[in-house]
């Protein structure tokens, strides 16, 4: 059985709501608060819950070569996720010079890409900054991400963007087949798309309704700190600027209330992103821990989107199912994780 159809038939591993039902008559007693914090302890906001992932990976050999290796290595342009094009000088121009003929914006429709120079003086690729000179440019446009992958319209626009950056220089620039690059595109989205995991599940209390206080202070007590999305917790992982390993969602609007002991919340929702978290710290038996945990101290149900109650030890099989995506994904040189993976399932 597949991955697709295991999550299929469990229901409860997709981002939903949950109908209410008789279970809430318990909350006339009024929601559940925080109780008053201990002298000194605080909850500290400000952690983030989204980065600007790079990537450095090797060209799979089964995809159309859409374009050359870069020289040097770079830190934000790979040959797998990107379509490359180059951008020659006569002579090297000044970064001064190279920054204020940048495209406004560097996306092409529901793609990112990026234009770095080579400093005539590092011999490395970085992006463009003033006071240095470059004798040649680069630019790659992401080919495929959640949104689909890289189309003709999308693909042109990235053409007019870079022509007229490289008009601005006084530059040759050279553009890769878009024939060759939008077959590179679909066959990277096929991959991602049959390697793609996003597990939740849903927590709903037993009894009382929950405070926003009351959430905040149980959450901390598993290691959740309040992201930078209003209505995400997230349990930050140790790599600094990485995607968080699991995020504890809930209705945004209370996230905004003023007075956060006069909310009522009704559900939490627990949720992985599988490919944005590498598989040696286990992410998937974190979930599950954190769920087990949360349920027991929130005194909360572990639902599926229509409300069933799920059994935790069921989710074994699919366990075992991960295993074989992550060992796709390491096949494929974007492990889960990876600054490859994080990009191409963003």
């Amino acid at each position: 059985m597949s991955l697709t159809e295991m999550l299929a038939i469990l229901g409860g591993l997709v981002l939903a709501g949950v109908i209410a039902h008789g279970a809430w008559t318990a909350r006339k007693a009024g929601p559940r608060r925080a109780e008053p914090p201990v002298e000194g302890q605080r909850i500290e906001p400000g952690m983030t819950d989204a980065a600007e992932p790079a990537v450095q990976v090797v060209l799979d050999e089964t995809m159309p070569a859409v374009s050359r290796q870069p020289r040097k290595a770079s830190a934000r342009i790979d040959a797998l996720i990107d379509a490359i094009t180059t951008i020659t000088l006569d002579s090297p121009v000044s970064g001064e010079m190279a920054l204020s003929h940048l495209p406004p914006s560097r996306r092409a429709g529901t793609k990112p890409f990026h234009i770095e120079g080579l400093n005539a003086e590092s011999g490395e690729w970085e992006l463009p900054v003033p006071g240095q000179r470059y004798g040649e440019f680069q630019a790659g446009v992401q080919m495929a991400n959640r949104s689909g992958a890289l189309n003709e319209i999308e693909y042109s626009e990235f053409v007019q963007k870079l022509q007229g950056f490289a008009e601005g220089l006084g530059a040759f620039v050279q553009f890769p087949d878009m024939l060759e690059v939008v077959a590179g595109a679909r066959e990277l989205d096929h991959f991602a798309g049959a390697h793609d995991a996003q597990l939740a599940l849903v927590l709903r209390p037993r009894g009382a309704s929950w405070t926003l206080g009351y959430v905040l202070q149980m959450a901390a007590k598993h290691g959740f700190v309040p992201g930078a999305i209003p209505g995400r917790l997230v349990m930050p992982a140790d790599e600094e600027g990485a995607p968080p390993i699991l995020i504890l969602g809930f209705e945004a609007q209370a996230a905004l209330a003023e007075n956060p002991q006069q909310s009522s919340l009704r559900e939490l929702t627990l949720s992985l992103d599988v490919p944005q978290t590498p598989a040696a710290v286990e992410p998937f038996a974190v979930w599950q821990e954190a769920a087990r945990g949360l349920s027991r101290d929130f005194e909360a149900e572990i639902c599926d989107d229509r409300g069933q109650v799920l059994n935790l030890h069921a989710f074994a099989a699919i366990g075992q199912e991960l295993n074989g995506l992550y060992e796709a994904l390491a096949a494929r040189d974007v492990p889960a994780g990876s600054l490859a993976a994080r990009r191409l399932f963003s």
